[in-house]
């Protein structure tokens, strides 16, 4: 068994030593399975770049703007907090949509 990995790693480093580099183990996957008729899991090309050190680092997303949590408002009473939702449908006879607002007091089960 260890010489297939030691095989499939040879053909991992000669993939990438190439002028146009397929990028992530992905791609590497479907080239070695194209070029050298391997039936071989995503999974595994994953360890083996990661045991050739061959991965490049994960890419970082960056957000424009910070998520904030809504704040938690203590209700001591009615009339401090409402909700509405806003509904919509469809009336075939008439073809006409109706809309429906629903409030609520939270306060008030």
């Amino acid at each position: 068994m260890k010489r297939y990995l030691k095989k499939i790693k040879e053909w991992l480093n000669e993939l990438i030593c190439g002028d146009g580099f397929p990028y992530g183990y992905n791609k590497l996957t479907i080239c070695l399975k194209e070029e050298y008729n391997l039936l071989i899991n995503r999974k595994k090309v994953y360890r083996l770049c990661k045991e050739l050190n061959i991965l490049k680092p994960q890419r970082t997303i960056h957000r424009k703007h910070p998520k904030h949590l809504a704040r938690q408002d203590t209700i001591t009473g009615s009339n401090q907090f409402w909700e509405m939702d806003v509904k919509y449908g469809y009336i075939t006879g008439n073809n006409q949509f109706f809309f429906q607002l629903s409030l609520i007091d939270v306060f008030d089960p």
